[in-house]
């Protein structure tokens, strides 16, 4: 029997059927707008979400028999927030997204007030506006009439996984997954519950929270009035980033894998051993079994990596399509001294400013749209790099995934940064895959992780070949340039 994941983006949702041998036997994309109300802010409609993945899975099921399906698997974007009627299921607002700047303040504020340390403890996670709760704050003060509806009962809260299976049910469930409930700012990270100290924080009740369940097993079931004339066991719940770990099978200590993404987002398998990091580095769940043992895993996450190029096409103009940024950047031997820092959102680990602004330095008469290009793959490496090289020890070998991992250039430019094999597997859409996984072992699809292990293939690997002198000084560079670029929206 197949598995039908919903990947549900940043930019759109995809719906795949994954076959028993783990191979996409079909997939289809639909994409959603995205809102900027003003600058630094970004929203998405959640009724948009909802259509695109409708209109997903209907495409894919044209390809597919749908009476081969045993179950549905929903990974999504994390940290973004959404609010829902519960009988109507209509939103009042606009979800704020985890790019979202406007609650730099917030963080400010809670930080002078001595908060920051006992967040840390608690949660793994550090005072930013990419978090959950700081959204949730915000909205409790700027619009208190909505928030009233919130504190009544009439309001859920929720993630895009929350809200596409109450969406998908009716209305008859809220649940999340340790996964997603981890990066929100508000569960204890060593019982994986809801903190109620947490929640007086940040003044969120938390009975208007999704109720936490395994990351996989039968918890609800999808109603085929509302979806699509499918009935199927919704069996696999995980945030974006630990379910592409788990379709990476990442699933021993040290393993480690860099999703190529909106932004890039490197984790390392801490097992059952909750990992902190003074580095820049985030503690995070990475999924919960059934019978209720915590896998950890330890995260660093840079906001603009794929965003970047979608910056060089759309906003720019300087490429026609992210596919076109190979051949272009390899037109020239090297960015000749330009660098690009895209902190176009503000910089992630392990910098951690809101108030950086992107940077483009080294630039010349000479300098070309091929520079550009060139120190825009750079810049993508770099920041993987800087995560790497403050994780716990060195991995072995670095795999990727994300539809930037197809681009050979950037992958023999990062396995040059980080010193170590890239490894990039047949199926860089792992994210789905991983969601995939964990409705079919929630289902008897398969049987263990070590049959999970068994349908990862290698697709190529590269070696590290450029001189490694060579390699610091450009890194040294980037570094300088990084410095230039924090704090720069506070000036």
């Amino acid at each position: 029997m197949s598995v039908l994941a919903i990947d549900a983006g940043t930019t759109g949702v995809t719906a795949v059927v994954v076959s028993p041998e783990g191979a996409v036997e079909a997939s289809a994309s639909q994409e959603f707008r995205q809102h900027f109300p003003r600058p630094g802010w970004v929203e998405h409609a959640p009724e948009e979400i909802w259509q695109a993945t409708l209109e997903a899975v209907r495409e894919v099921l044209t390809r597919v028999d749908r009476s081969t399906l045993s179950s549905i698997g929903i990974t999504n974007q994390r940290e973004t927030v959404l609010l829902w009627d519960r009988d109507t299921l209509g939103s009042p607002r606009r979800a704020i997204v985890w790019q979202d700047r406007r609650t730099a303040d917030v963080c400010v504020r809670l930080r002078e007030d001595g908060h920051e340390d006992r967040v840390r403890e608690l949660t793994g996670l550090r005072l930013d506006p990419y978090f959950s709760a700081t959204k949730l704050a915000w909205l409790a003060e700027h619009e208190p009439h909505t928030w009233a509806l919130v504190e009544s009962g009439r309001y859920a809260i929720g993630t895009v996984d929350s809200y596409l299976i109450a969406r998908m049910t009716r209305g008859l469930h809220h649940v999340t997954d340790v996964s997603n409930a981890s990066r929100t700012l508000l569960m204890d990270l060593e019982t994986g519950t809801w903190s109620k100290e947490l929640c007086g924080l940040f003044g969120v009740p938390d009975d208007a929270l999704p109720e936490l369940v395994p990351s996989w097993g039968e918890v609800a079931v999808s109603d085929p009035r509302t979806f699509v004339d499918l009935a199927l066991p919704i069996a696999g719940i995980a945030g974006d980033q630990q379910a592409a770990l788990f379709g990476q099978t990442c699933f021993d200590v040290g393993d480690s894998k860099c999703t190529y993404g909106t932004g890039s987002f490197i984790l390392t398998n801490t097992g059952t051993t909750l990992e902190r990091s003074d580095a820049g580095l985030l503690s995070t769940a990475a999924w919960r079994s059934p019978d209720g043992e915590l896998t950890y895993a330890l995260e660093g996450s840079i906001f603009v990596t794929g965003a970047a190029v979608q910056w060089l096409r759309d906003g720019l103009q300087l490429v026609g399509s992210a596919a076109e940024t190979a051949a272009i950047a390899a037109t020239v031997p090297s960015s000749d001294g330009v660098v690009f820092v895209p902190a176009l959102t503000g910089l992630g680990a392990p910098h951690w400013d809101p108030h950086a602004r992107g940077l483009i330095v080294g630039i010349t008469r000479g300098t070309t749209r091929a520079h550009l290009v060139r120190a825009t793959l750079e810049a993508i490496a770099f920041e993987v790099r800087d995560v790497l090289e403050t994780m716990p020890g060195r991995p072995a070998a670095l795999r990727v995934d994300g539809g930037a991992a197809a681009n050979d250039l950037l992958c023999q430019i990062q396995a040059d940064q980080v010193g170590v094999p890239v490894e990039r597997p047949r199926m860089i859409e792992t994210t789905a895959l991983g969601a995939a996984f964990l409705a079919g072992l929630g289902t008897g699809v398969w049987s263990s992780t070590d049959e999970l292990r068994e349908t990862w293939t290698l697709d190529r690997s590269f070696t590290p070949a450029r001189p490694r002198e060579d390699a610091d000084a450009d890194h040294r560079r980037w570094l300088a340039a990084v410095e230039r670029s924090k704090g720069w929206a506070e000036l």
